[in-house]
């Protein structure tokens, strides 16, 4: 059974093996080992991340009600274009599915 390790902690082990790599005190034999020890929490880390951007969702408004109107986030499938015009029309008008669910009287809460 494998555990499962965070993203806080293979941070904090690739930020020791920097710092074990950097002392210049290791053997080959053994700066080799903690450099590939190097990649696998790079690598654990990496996924971490893009797990986590996978779950993000991008806030496209707020309803009258108070309710948040969010779209998934899916880098892969939208262009460098589309994202921008996507944001830049979000910016001006505020995405939403439904123009009658904004609140739009000039209140903060």
């Amino acid at each position: 059974m494998t555990e499962e390790v965070t993203f806080e902690e293979n941070l904090e082990q690739l930020e020791q093996i920097v710092v074990d790599l950097e002392s210049g005190d290791l053997s080959l034999d053994a700066a080799l080992a903690r450099y590939e020890e190097g990649v696998k929490r790079l690598r654990g880390c990496h996924e971490a991340l893009a797990q986590a951007e996978r779950k993000i969702e991008i806030l496209a408004g707020v309803r009258a009600d108070g309710t948040v109107i969010a779209e998934p986030f899916d880098e892969a499938e939208a262009s460098l274009e589309e994202k921008q015009a996507a944001r830049a029309q979000r910016r001006s008008s505020g995405a939403t599915d439904s123009d009658s669910d904004i609140d739009e009287s000039p209140r903060l809460f």
